[in-house]
């Protein structure tokens, strides 16, 4: 690292985790992953369209979740991930160039994007960054996903730190609680400056039900994060998973290029 400009503040772009053999974890890799929604137009049927994605998405061996839209039947879902961000443009993008893919419609209402981050608490950081979020979207059980962005107020940022963790554990031993319970777990994501409309985080809940994923963001509401400190939430995309493919999943966390 280069050495800082006198009255400059440092700049560590590290992710850390709580400590680990009396050493703490830092990393510098993370995990983007990307939520793309689409509806068949021109004559085109979301059937026929999921289905040639998931042949092309089997043939290119990448990683995914292909989805139907729960509330629109014309509309289809695409998660995919990297280390490397450039994999969405290089090697996603040109899936839909022809065939019934080129017929469709990109819903912008529903793009998601975000990237993996330590708490700074986290016992085992590479699991976390890197593992943990694609097996719970990659789990067979796990038919239904629930995907969502949101925005905190400005207030909470000014909070001072102790006050934070106070009010992020209430939030998380909650989330927890359902984990414990199989009922669901989370996908978490940052998406700070890379979102069209300024939300901060990603959230996909994964359950082998509906019903739990709708329970869990209603007991979220009584928190005082989501209570006070949370502006925006949604657009909610409620997706039944119709194809996985796992092939190459370690590999491509341990090949993308850090970003």
């Amino acid at each position: 690292m280069s050495e800082v400009a006198k009255g400059l503040p440092e700049v560590d772009v590290n992710e850390y985790g709580g400590k680990k053999e009396g050493v703490r974890q830092a990393m510098n890799r993370r995990l983007f992953m990307q939520l793309i929604v689409f509806a068949a137009k021109n004559g085109s049927k979301a059937e026929d369209a999921s289905k040639e994605l998931a042949q092309k998405l089997d043939k290119a061996k990448i990683p995914s979740v292909v989805y139907a839209d729960t509330m629109d039947p014309t509309s289809f879902g695409l998660l995919t991930w990297s280390e490397d961000p450039a994999h969405f443009v290089d090697r996603v993008r040109p899936l839909f160039s022809d065939g019934e893919l080129g017929k469709v419609r990109f819903r912008n209402d529903f793009g998601m994007i975000g990237r993996t981050y330590g708490t700074g608490h986290d016992p085992d950081l590479e699991f976390v960054l890197l593992r943990r979020p694609v097996e719970n979207v990659l789990t067979a059980k796990y038919g239904w996903h629930v995907w969502y962005p949101l925005r905190r107020t400005g207030s909470f940022a000014k909070l001072e730190p102790i006050d934070q963790s106070h009010i992020l554990r209430e939030h998380a031993a909650l989330g927890m609680a359902y984990g414990q319970a199989e009922l669901a777990t989370d996908v978490r994501l940052a998406c700070h400056g890379l979102d069209g409309s300024d939300n901060e985080f990603v959230i996909g809940l994964v359950s082998d039900r509906l019903h739990p994923l709708s329970h869990l963001v209603q007991a979220m509401r009584k928190t005082r994060q989501t209570s006070e400190f949370i502006s925006q939430m949604g657009p909610f995309f409620v997706g039944r998973v119709i194809h996985r493919v796992a092939a190459a999943a370690s590999e491509n966390a341990a090949s993308g290029s850090p970003a």
